[in-house]
């Protein structure tokens, strides 16, 4: 199965924010760091790994042109075009992946219901918290050893 592609991970992003990318871009730069920052610079990063294909098949193209003679300068840049070809699509794998299996596991939040809001002059129903862990044996034998 193949991975998304940025249009895909970014159409996913929209659908899970219900606004437009520029909108969210703008928005995640007034904010501090957080999920949408995350998403976006994941859906960057694709975008910018899949360019970076493009453009090295391209180059991988011009450089073995049959009427262009194959000597050790070419073969060189052949190499390299290869190579950067290479960690192109591996960048483009890794994050399409990380994004992917990320929007798998976020869904948009329901509006709350009338129902579930507290009503008026009531304090909203909160859960006590749970108990704190007991402090373990190094912890304790670290806080008596004077220093």
């Amino acid at each position: 199965m193949p991975h998304p592609t940025s249009v895909e991970i970014a159409a996913r992003i929209e659908e899970l924010y219900g606004a437009p990318l520029s909108d969210l871009d703008a928005h995640a730069r007034q904010r501090p760091p957080g999920m949408l920052s995350a998403l976006l610079d994941g859906y960057h990063r694709l975008a910018l790994a899949e360019q970076s294909i493009l453009d090295n098949r391209h180059r991988l193209r011009r450089l073995i042109h049959d009427e262009r003679p194959l000597g050790p300068p070419e073969v060189s840049h052949l190499l390299d075009a290869a190579r950067r070809l290479a960690e192109a699509v591996a960048v483009r794998d890794a994050q399409s992946a990380t994004s992917a299996a990320v929007l798998r596991s976020l869904g948009r939040a329901d509006a709350p219901t009338p129902e579930a809001e507290p009503r008026a002059g009531t304090a909203p129903s909160t859960a006590p918290a749970p108990p704190l862990p007991p402090p373990s044996p190094a912890t304790t034998a670290d806080a008596a050893v004077p220093r």
